[in-house]
């Protein structure tokens, strides 16, 4: 990906494949290594006192390979259900402020979706707010007005292409159809101008 894009890179490592500080060491290392300058890590459902540990890990490694990397903390509190209402927010302000504390550069809240909490979230947090696109989110140009910096897709265009491709493969196998697969009409050629390098 590195090679292929003009753009900075950055990398999502999930909780760091560990649940230990010393865990993050590793894959921040070959992030790096592989040329990207960033990367995003999620709490789940572990007490916000690990990240904060991996966080200032990161930054260690980091600093030591000499570079300025930008950490996105992720916290899983709506997406995971961990709490509801204003205890919800309570605690995303709460580990934002935390991992802000212990170096993240942007928070991530996925699945927080209310235009009047995310506007608070913004002020809250004190870091540049990453969203997910997530059912009854407000669309890009209200969070930009809201203050959010970040929008994220995550998996959901995966996915979809992913179910397209199953129903399109159904609908053959079952019936031998193929006026799917002209309709509309992708070439070759087409896709090839689809990928020019960013």
């Amino acid at each position: 990906m590195v090679r292929a894009v003009k753009v900075p890179v950055s990398a999502d490592i999930e909780s760091a494949y560990g649940d230990s500080a010393a865990a993050i060491e590793e894959p921040v290392a070959r992030v790096i290594g592989a040329g990207a300058v960033g990367v995003n890590i999620e709490d789940g459902t572990a007490p916000p006192e690990l990240l904060c540990a991996k966080i200032e890990r990161a930054r260690k490694v980091a600093a030591k390979a000499g570079v300025d990397l930008w950490i996105n903390a992720r916290t899983d509190i709506y997406l995971r259900k961990l709490a509801a209402g204003e205890e919800a927010f309570n605690e995303s302000v709460r580990r934002a402020r935390l991992y802000a504390s212990a170096g993240a550069d942007s928070i991530f809240v996925p699945a927080l979706v209310g235009a009047d909490e995310i506007g608070r979230m913004v002020t809250a947090v004190e870091r540049p707010l990453n969203v997910l696109a997530w059912p009854g989110a407000p669309d890009a140009a209200t969070l930009k007005r809201l203050g959010v910096c970040r929008l994220s897709a995550g998996g959901h265009i995966g996915r979809a292409a992913y179910d397209r491709t199953f129903v399109l493969a159904r609908g053959f196998l079952a019936e031998g159809r193929v006026e799917t697969f002209v309709s509309p009409p992708i070439t070759v050629p087409n896709l090839n101008e689809l990928m020019p390098r960013l």
